[in-house]
């Protein structure tokens, strides 16, 4: 094997690990997503029967009906029945979060520093269906607390922290109290203190209910749905679950919080003292601005009539650097590296986001920020990568030569033979031609994970790109191309279009080796990365042109200006002249060529 098969085999093993990457998460979203039509008719058809055989009631008894469920012969808390809903606006330079006092807990969350498709705020837990809930007991009956209404909602300050306390006052002395707390972050800590505890939960447990509905944030919902998972810390250790699929999960050991994580945002419920199991059910929403919808059935066990139970909820985006400060694992949700490419997410802790940081202070303009980043990368593998891009520029030289040699020897397993002797003696280093390949593969994994959970890339518009954490769009069809997507990106383009250069290059320096799928296999790459790259945030594809362009400036440099062409073919002719000595493994190679060689020489006479 040469340098210049190893060159397409790189370029082959490349393509293949991409192609077969993105094959696969394609082909497992498209199962989710069928089995998820099929849960859904399931789901239709039992609501439909269920429907056919349900008496035919008023609706208005019926609402009645269920609201006495819940508050019918309530002697412990008749004050909260009934009551006006009232809203109270808490905010820092980071959320502004608006309290109800039904259920005496917040509302919706808006981030200031983010924005919505809609050009407004982004909100999290905003919808009728988000709520946190738990039971309490009056009368041998349960009353669900959210549909209380709690008297309090003054705010006070404790030095830069704001404190909101909702109160519940039952009459025979009981007391229940929600105290929010809300600091200069993202992070909310809700402290629940029940008094008289041993009469308003069962069991001696409190059963609590958090649900939360993920709404769409991003331009391309798919995409979108297939960064987002279900998260959670069980019995110490994070794991997740993608929330493209409706699914459930049981927690039999202790948790510590559970979150529902979009591709840039989360919301998270978290127990400081830890949950000591429940479970965790969410579907996965059919419609254009839902992502997924997760309920989680959570328990605290309690002792002694009277307890405070520490809890927070975290409303934000999902920053590593943010996140990791909180602890217990919470930086986990940012993935920057998982599954067989986990290894990569150090890549991206050490190296990519400490620099990305340091850039980032230096300008304000994101797509400079990556050229920077580009560079910076290039420039730390340079020792390994130089190796190859110096070979290349001596196979250049040799060309000429070794076109000679397979006229010399037409027969293919001769000329290989020949031509790992000449190499030898030329002192080439026939494999280094692999390494720039095969080492852009952990490096782009890296950066694919690190530019599509990269928040600070959200809404950073750079040249005709309007966000750098998205595809862009030059060409908008009226339709979708299988495999393709409904757009053209520009960026994926230049991408593609620098692989190709780099293609031609390559190949200029290649000896025709007679077969054309080796000959012309380089060239399949740059196209199937216009299939690849054409959903991919345009950051990632504004790097990788970058890179691109690097790599051929090196090479041209390395050819006209650093390479002293008489200099090397003197050295090559004094490499020539120096007796070789070749290791066991080469001597057994020659061995077995000659091997090759005289058993077809064998067969070709007696065919004569």
């Amino acid at each position: 094997m040469n340098f210049d098969r190893n060159t397409i085999f790189g370029f082959i093993l490349l393509a293949l690990l991409f192609f077969g990457f993105f094959y696969y998460t394609n082909k497992q979203q498209a199962a989710l997503q069928k089995q998820k039509a099929f849960q859904d008719s399931v789901t239709h058809v039992k609501d439909s029967v269920a429907r056919l055989n349900q008496p035919k009631q008023n609706p208005v008894t019926i609402n009645d009906s269920l609201k006495r469920t819940l508050i019918d012969s309530n002697e412990r808390f008749p004050d909260a029945i009934q009551g006006t809903e009232q809203l109270t606006t808490v905010e820092n330079d980071l959320i502004k979060v608006v309290f109800t006092n039904k259920g005496g807990q917040p509302k919706y969350v808006e981030l200031k520093k983010f924005k919505g498709p809609d050009s407004a705020n982004v909100k999290l837990a905003g919808t009728e269906f988000d709520k946190f809930d738990y039971f309490v007991l009056d009368n041998g009956k349960t009353d669900s607390i959210s549909g209380l209404f709690f008297s309090g909602g003054q705010i006070t300050n404790n030095g830069d922290a704001q404190i909101i306390t909702y109160q519940l006052q039952g009459k025979d002395g009981s007391l229940v109290s929600h105290k929010f707390t809300i600091k200069p972050d993202y992070l909310v800590d809700f402290d629940l203190s029940i008094n008289g505890a041993n009469q308003l939960l069962s069991n001696n447990t409190l059963f609590i209910t958090w649900q939360n509905r993920a709404i769409r944030q991003q331009k391309d919902l798919s995409y979108e749905r297939q960064q987002s998972q279900i998260g959670y810390r069980e019995d110490g250790d994070y794991d997740h679950s993608s929330a493209a699929s409706s699914n459930n999960e049981e927690f039999k050991k202790p948790v510590n919080w559970v979150s529902v994580k979009q591709q840039f945002f989360a919301t998270t419920f978290i127990a400081k003292n830890n949950f000591s199991g429940g479970s965790i059910n969410w579907i996965a929403a059919p419609d254009d601005k839902t992502i997924a919808s997760a309920t989680a059935n959570l328990r605290i066990p309690v002792t002694g009539p009277n307890t405070s139970i520490p809890l927070a909820f975290y409303y934000g985006p999902t920053d590593y650097k943010t996140l990791k400060k909180y602890g217990n694992d919470m930086g986990e949700m940012v993935d920057l590296g998982r599954g067989m490419w986990a290894f990569v997410k150090y890549i991206n802790r050490w190296i990519v986001i400490p620099v990305f940081d340091f850039l980032s202070k230096l300008t304000t303009n994101y797509g400079i920020v990556i050229l920077l980043l580009t560079l910076f990368i290039r420039l730390l593998t340079s020792p390994l990568m130089y190796p190859g891009y110096l070979t290349s520029a001596k196979m250049k030289i040799l060309k000429p030569e070794l076109e000679q040699l397979k006229i010399k020897y037409p027969d293919q397993q001769q000329y290989a033979m020949e031509q790992m002797r000449f190499m030898r003696e030329a002192g080439v280093n026939q494999f280094a031609g692999c390494l720039p390949s095969l080492l852009q593969i952990p490096i782009f994994f890296a950066l694919y994970s690190f530019f599509n959970s990269n928040v600070a890339l959200r809404g950073q518009s750079f040249l005709w790109s309007q966000d750098l954490s998205q595809y862009d769009t030059i060409i908008k069809f009226p339709f979708t191309v299988p495999l393709y997507g409904d757009h053209v990106s520009l960026f994926t383009i230049t991408a593609a279009f620098t692989s190709f250069l780099i293609s031609l290059y390559s190949m200029s320096n290649t000896p025709d080796q007679g077969n054309p799928v080796l000959k012309y296999m380089p060239y399949f790459f740059p196209v199937i990365l216009l299939f690849i790259f054409n959903k991919l945030p345009s950051g990632l594809t504004w790097y990788y042109t970058v890179s691109n362009v690097i790599t051929l400036s090196l090479q041209f440099v390395i050819q006209h200006y650093i390479i002293n062409h008489d200099r090397l073919i003197a050295q090559i002719d004094a490499n020539r002249k120096k007796p070789k000595k070749q290791s066991k493994w080469q001597e057994r190679i020659a061995q077995m060529q000659e091997q090759q060689k005289q058993m077809q020489d064998t067969r070709n006479k007696n065919r004569r």
